[in-house]
């Protein structure tokens, strides 16, 4: 064992327990409920776009149902968001959108996660060319390019293989949601009331 994979070890275990301080002092209970998830992503509760997607997010990470995140599936969720592979994001993704759980994305889901997503990208979506498209227009394209069998559908398969071949689709249902920048800011907050 070399060096370099000792502090890489002495890194993760430096990292995990400066997020369990952050996560402790903002969850004194252990636990993280529903409005605290949006509160670090700073988004407020409501019929809103962010708000309902956020939601979807929560559940999926929530894997023992209980409404709330504990460390653990706070950890767990982090390293996804931020380190997962490609393949791993993309599965979580297809559950986020998968609101009945029965393994297939409807047309009702597919326009409603892209109407989501199009309002939380502020319509600054855009083709290869770079021109602007309406909601319409990238729920179209998005199962022009993803349905492979043509019957309205997407399977678990044809999701993954579909966005990780087009490289449009791919940047388009990307979130980059970035949960350490709420942490930092967090830090920084709390090192101004010292």
């Amino acid at each position: 064992m070399g060096q370099s994979e000792s502090y890489e070890k002495e890194m993760e275990l430096s990292e995990i327990q400066s997020l369990y301080k952050s996560f402790i002092m903002e969850c004194p209970s252990g636990s993280l409920y529903l409005h605290e998830f949006k509160k670090i992503f700073g988004v407020k509760s409501g019929p809103n776009p962010a708000s309902i997607y956020l939601d979807n997010v929560f559940k999926s990470f929530d894997e023992n149902g209980d409404n709330t995140l504990d460390f653990i599936e706070y950890v767990a969720a982090l390293h996804l968001v931020l380190r997962g592979k490609l393949e791993d994001k993309l599965r979580w993704s297809f559950k986020v959108f998968d609101n009945d759980g029965n393994g297939r994305l409807d047309g009702d889901e597919i326009a409603r996660i892209i109407r989501i997503i199009y309002k939380i990208k502020l319509g600054n979506v855009t083709d290869e060319s770079g021109n602007n498209l309406s909601v319409e227009e990238v729920c179209s394209r998005v199962i022009e390019r993803i349905d492979e069998n043509n019957d309205g559908d997407i399977s678990l398969e044809e999701f993954l293989e579909g966005a990780q071949r087009d490289a449009w689709v791919k940047d388009f249902l990307s979130l980059n949601a970035n949960p350490s920048c709420w942490m930092q800011n967090q830090q920084v907050k709390e090192a101004s009331e010292i």
